[in-house]
């Protein structure tokens, strides 16, 4: 693709992540470096969250989680979803009463394959993101840039995550280290040394955040979610349990590394259930439990991974701070025990809110950069965090 001169642009970043909870939409300002070889300036002028209604939440789930589905199915929810988008797109930019130059839509991730498997006799790996792009471009009358993994996956990369390219263009500092994490249906952390360079950054995909609190609160409780972590908070954590689930081996993988609900969606969520049965376990035992999980899960990984690499690019940094942005960053329960480890490790803790970045707004923000610098032909995956052999220009184009 060829490069364009960089012009400034207000871009709509649109993201539904693997919660499948629904659709944020962050409309930004990208601008062009000030320097050379400096970094795209990303500003978010406003934000909306959009939820999926139950009959689309449920033909969500389950095509993510589907042994068998009709072709038919399939289609139809990528076309219903192209529309849906679109509604979100627009109502946003009416509310918020700004006119997008480009959208840059996720999708729907309905399947994602980072590690080489046979098919047909030959290795592949593979992702799928559903949403029909061209559905939104008509409705709107913007062009939409979208389905950004294959060409990292192509390249040899996991195709995720690809949000730190957001994080080192907003967040890295001269004199402290610095940790991203986000708390969506999984958790990803990036890790940007003191001073780095793109590629010092280290991210990967940590393991669940949302994803089995969720499902196991729809299970119990027949709710999406634990608001404010409240049934966690008056439960009892099975400690024997934590340890024993921190032994799968996603968790001693190293990096690059991804993950989603092919390893940590109803399989695994049932086994949980039944190791904490054996427990004798109570609902709010159980919540409490998959709380704890996910926040040692993003400690333990903390402590392998990125403690190490810090050591290595950055000994002399002055201090190491953490951002949290996601859904998950709502549920206090969780937050508290983030804290409270990060916080006996010497890392201080803050939401992106901190740094002028709304918690719901980060992931959908991140893809608004990506889209406009896919529209000006300029790569923007990050190969030390996704494994790629090289930087590649991600995503299509449609056009109108």
């Amino acid at each position: 693709m060829k490069s364009l001169p960089a012009k400034a642009m207000i871009v709509a970043g649109v993201m539904s992540g693997t919660s499948a909870d629904g659709v944020d939409v962050a409309i930004c300002r990208i601008s062009p470096p000030i320097k050379p070889n400096g970094s795209p300036r990303v500003k978010v002028l406003g934000h909306r969250a959009f939820p999926y209604d139950a009959k689309l939440r449920t033909a969500v789930l389950a095509a993510m989680d589907a042994t068998s589905i009709s072709t038919a199915e399939l289609a139809r929810l990528s076309w219903r979803l192209g529309e849906v988008y679109a509604g979100c797109v627009d109502a946003t930019a009416h509310e918020l009463k700004l006119k997008p130059q480009l959208i840059a839509c996720h999708g729907q991730t309905i399947y994602h394959q980072a590690e080489t498997t046979k098919y047909l006799g030959k290795p592949i790996r593979c992702t799928w993101q559903s949403g029909e792009p061209s559905l939104i471009a008509e409705r709107l009358r913007v062009p939409v840039v979208s389905d950004f993994r294959p060409a990292d996956m192509a390249t040899g990369g996991q195709g995720a995550p690809l949000v730190p390219m957001l994080d080192y263009c907003l967040f890295r500092h001269a004199t402290k280290n610095r940790l991203l994490l986000n708390l969506g249906g999984i958790a990803n952390v990036t890790a940007l040394p003191a001073n780095c360079g793109a590629t010092d950054v280290l991210a990967f995909d940590t393991g669940p955040a949302n994803m089995v609190i969720d499902a196991c609160m729809h299970q119990l409780y027949g709710r999406r979610l634990d608001k404010n972590g409240a049934e966690a908070a008056r439960g009892r954590v099975l400690d024997d349990v934590v340890p024993k689930l921190l032994q799968a081996r996603y968790f001693s993988e190293a990096p690059p590394k991804s993950c989603g609900r092919e390893e940590f969606g109803v399989e695994f969520v049932a086994h949980f259930l039944k190791t904490c049965a054996r427990d004798g376990a109570s609902k709010r035992d159980v919540i409490a439990t998959s709380t704890a999980f996910t926040s040692e899960s993003i400690l333990d990984a903390y402590r392998r991974f990125c403690w190490p690499h810090f050591g290595q690019r950055a000994p002399l940094a002055r201090a190491t701070e953490l951002f949290v942005a996601g859904g998950g960053a709502h549920n206090s329960t969780l937050m508290r025990s983030i804290t409270q480890g990060f916080n006996a490790l010497g890392v201080k803790v803050a939401t992106t809110e901190a740094a002028g970045v709304a918690v719901e707004a980060k992931e959908a923000a991140a893809f608004a950069l990506l889209g406009w610098l896919t529209w000006h032909g300029m790569p923007s995956n990050i190969p030390s965090a996704t494994g790629a052999t090289r930087s590649v220009v991600l995503g299509k184009v449609t056009h109108v």
